[in-house]
């Protein structure tokens, strides 16, 4: 849950002929990845960019399944081994102990897949941040304006929250929302973005961004790149330059659902969701087929180009949907109906692409990497300990102005808690810090379990606690950073602050529910499968998308400072 102290924030399963159309989709794919030359001689002219070596890939398609585990992963190959699913396990790479960034939100963890960077790095912790330097959305006159300012990029950065095109004005929408342009800086709300001190301008999302991208890379190479998610915002991914990526498609899904002026979001139920990454999934055959998103332009397949799902993570939070009860069983382990449903979904889609990948010649020049921006915690539903965030922090406003009657501002500036408490502070003194941890630790009381029963809490729900330069160096940056978190709680396992009992799971914490997914990479020159269960990072997505491509990691600047690995694979 974000407090400000402010503003908060169908289906069957498939049919047997589904299932068997599945089976034969999943080995034409597998074949097609032993055929010799044939992707290349059928692409040849409708890619720009240097010849490949027969040892590189010529494209990379990069999945990620948000909210995903390792563990549903391997579930679900086992009860499927004819998947689709299950012919990229057996013919690939997996790495069985991944785990992405903290804090594990969707900003950080999507970053750290195409930069290689952590947020230390990268400057990113979350899609809601604080930035001590930076002006307020909306300063206009910037003269003696006073720092600090909450950095929103969400669906609150778009035109028009409320409609899937974030205010382009499309018509016929949903069904034309494919006609959403590439281009969704242009989408974005200058009065809505922190502004920069010295330019007195709106800062957007690609300039926040503190180091370049797989798609810059890709672009000074000559290969052409795309990339399909969820707001406006992701213009972030655009790197520094601006300009990394060609096609980038962001219907919003914290819109209206299915059209606006509807009380729903595409969010709320798990067969909205489908319906939205169904659009996606379109963008991403289309491009696959050498067209832009929209299916209209032709342009060539991207070298670069993916999308991230999210309708198992809806399925992991809400309660029920549909009719279906969501999350886990209670064993912690099992999917349950909702997210199994979620799993076929997925797993349908992502043989739809191996299918196009087939028909267009290039299923033996394409690896597809399947990971996650994040998990999700509690599996175990028992474990589930909802806590409402606002009144402990303003508990501690109040106690602190109590004691410091002379201070102005409140303790906290800025909180964004989701099964992590991170928290920016108006007054960073060695005393306002410990006042801080010292009060969060003493705060015991009651919220509820999973079936919205009253269940006891203590320490304001957290484990540990990092103030001050512990946070900065946990985060791996100094108390200079002017994004750095001021404080930053590990939540014990199961606790999500929400006060509401509309959700039963949450990400953004360290928690392992939060951080283990899957990563493996299939298709192309990756021919032996083969498993590995060392302990790796997404941010190893990165450097080892490049290597595939015959590009060099080096050229990224997170694995520079960072020294980010490339993952084996082949041999490599």
């Amino acid at each position: 849950m974000r407090t400000k102290l402010s503003r908060s924030r169908r289906g069957v399963l498939v049919a047997a002929a589904i299932a068997a159309m599945m089976l034969v989709v999943a080995s034409i794919a597998v074949a097609a990845s032993h055929e010799g030359g044939q992707g290349n001689q059928n692409e040849q002219g409708e890619q720009g960019g240097r010849p490949q070596a027969p040892h590189h890939a010529e494209h990379v398609l990069l999945l990620s399944v948000d909210g995903m585990h390792q563990s549903d992963l391997h579930w679900y190959v086992t009860k499927h081994p004819h998947s689709a699913l299950a012919s990229l396990v057996d013919h690939g790479v997996q790495y069985t102990h991944a785990q992405t960034p903290v804090p594990s939100d969707s900003f950080p963890g999507m970053v750290a897949q195409v930069t290689g960077g952590n947020p230390g790095t990268t400057g990113i912790y979350y899609d809601e941040e604080y930035n001590r330097e930076l002006l307020p959305a909306g300063t206009t006159n910037c003269e003696g304006a006073k720092p600090g300012a909450e950095v929103l990029f969400t669906e609150e950065a778009d035109k028009n929250l409320h409609s899937i095109d974030a205010g382009q004005g499309l018509p016929g929408l949903p069904g034309n929302i494919l006609n959403m342009t590439g281009n969704p800086a242009t989408l974005l709300n200058p009065a809505a973005l922190p502004v920069d001190p010295t330019t007195c301008e709106p800062v957007y999302p690609h300039s926040y961004l503190r180091v370049n991208t797989i798609f810059e890379v890709a672009k000074e190479a000559g290969l052409r790149t795309a990339w399909v998610d969820k707001h406006a915002a992701y213009d972030l991914l655009q790197g520094p330059s601006g300009e990394g990526i060609d096609d980038l498609f962001t219907p919003e899904i914290n819109s209206d659902a299915p059209q606006e002026g509807d009380t729903n979001d595409w969010t709320t139920d798990n067969a909205l969701t489908e319906q939205y990454d169904s659009y996606k999934v379109q963008a991403v055959i289309n491009e696959i087929k050498g067209y832009d998103h929209s299916g209209t332009e032709k342009v060539g397949t991207p070298g670069i180009f993916g999308m991230n799902f999210q309708t198992v993570s809806t399925a992991e939070k809400l309660p029920e949907s549909d009719g279906l009860k969501g999350g886990y069983e209670a064993n912690g382990t099992t999917p349950g109906p909702l997210l199994r449903r979620a799993l076929e979904y997925v797993n349908t889609k992502v043989g739809s692409m191996l299918a196009a990948l087939h028909a267009k010649g290039l299923a033996s020049s394409t690896v597809v990497i399947l990971s996650a921006k994040h998990g999700q915690s509690p599996t175990k539903p028992s474990a589930l300990t909802r806590i409402a965030d606002g009144p402990i922090l303003e508990g501690m406003d109040e106690a602190w102005a109590a004691a410091h009657p002379e201070d102005t501002e409140p303790l906290v500036a800025f909180s964004m808690d989701d099964d992590g408490m991170i928290l920016w502070l108006h007054y960073r003194t060695p005393e306002a810090l410990a006042f801080a941890k010292q009060y969060l630790l003493a705060q015991n009381g009651t919220g509820n379990d999973i079936n919205g029963a009253p269940k006891p809490y203590t320490s304001s729900g957290l484990s540990k606690i990092y103030a001050g330069e512990e946070a900065a160096e946990y985060f791996g940056t100094s108390v200079t950073d002017p994004r750095v978190p001021d404080i930053f709680g590990i939540a014990q396992y199961g606790v999500v602050y929400t006060s509401k009992k509309s959700k039963i799971a949450e990400h953004g914490g360290a928690a392992g529910d939060d951080r283990n997914v899957p990563l493996l990479i299939s298709g192309g020159p990756v021919s032996h499968p083969a498993v590995h269960d060392e302990t790796v990072e997404t941010t190893q997505i990165a450097p080892t998308i490049l290597s595939l491509l015959g590009l060099d990691p080096g050229a990224l600047e997170a694995v520079q400072i960072e020294g980010t690995e490339t993952l084996a694979v082949n041999g490599r």
